[in-house]
């Protein structure tokens, strides 16, 4: 399905209905990333994010809730990701689409828990995936000198980062774990042990430490 699109959603979800009867298990794991400053980001450009990262989520959720409701049962699990627990340098339209999943994903697990349906984040750290090598640019980001040596410094660490980052298998196998789980928690990172541990850190450190923190590492 294309989950940009509502009929491409709604036709993939009636089909799969058709054939099986019921489905039990959703994992909205699409996905695409811009870098570039914020004020290098255009309208246009963080429609697009958030079309795939936010509003696809939310057009697969609405799409499968019915039957799940039906019959009192299901999964839903959502891949956000570290960077929308803390929000990272240069990926700020990226960043926030997964802060808004967060939000959307606390909220559905409370409305739809009384029909027992499960709703778990994931949310990994770097790892090697096709994201990095289609990472998107903003076009602004291509032109502007005010941010280009600290954008170009930011997204070639991310790139390392992941680039060095554990398989994504880890994300399969944490999965499978959780979707056999009765009363699953509603978060479970995953990835390097560093990664995991700069939310902890945010909640523990005054907030100009982690900004300290973040701005020295991705611009160096």
């Amino acid at each position: 399905m294309d989950v940009r699109d509502e009929a491409s959603v709604r036709t993939a979800v009636a089909d799969l209905i058709a054939r099986e009867g019921r489905i039990d298990i959703v994992v909205n794991n699409a996905g695409i990333a811009i870098a570039g400053a914020v004020e290098d980001t255009s309208i246009q450009e963080a429609i697009a994010q958030f079309d795939v990262n936010f509003f696809g989520v939310l057009r697969v959720c609405r799409a499968v809730l019915p039957h799940m409701r039906e019959q009192r049962s299901g999964c839903i699990v959502n891949i956000g990701s570290i960077a929308g627990l803390v929000a990272v340098p240069y990926q700020g339209l990226y960043s926030a689409s997964k802060f808004a999943l967060e939000g959307l994903s606390e909220v559905l697990r409370l409305e739809v828990r009384p029909f027992g349906i499960r709703v778990v984040l994931i949310e990994p750290g770097d790892h090697r995936t096709g994201l990095t090598e289609n990472r998107r640019p903003t076009a602004a980001s291509q032109e502007n000198p005010a941010y280009r040596s600290r954008y170009a410094r930011a997204v070639a660490r991310m790139a390392a980062d992941e680039g060095n980052g554990p398989a994504p298998e880890a994300v399969a196998r944490l999965l499978h774990r959780i979707i056999q789980l009765k009363k699953p928690r509603l978060r479970y990172t995953v990835g390097p042990v560093a990664e995991r541990a700069v939310p902890l850190l945010k909640r523990a450190l005054p907030h100009a430490v982690i900004e300290t923190l973040m701005d020295r590492y991705y611009s160096r």
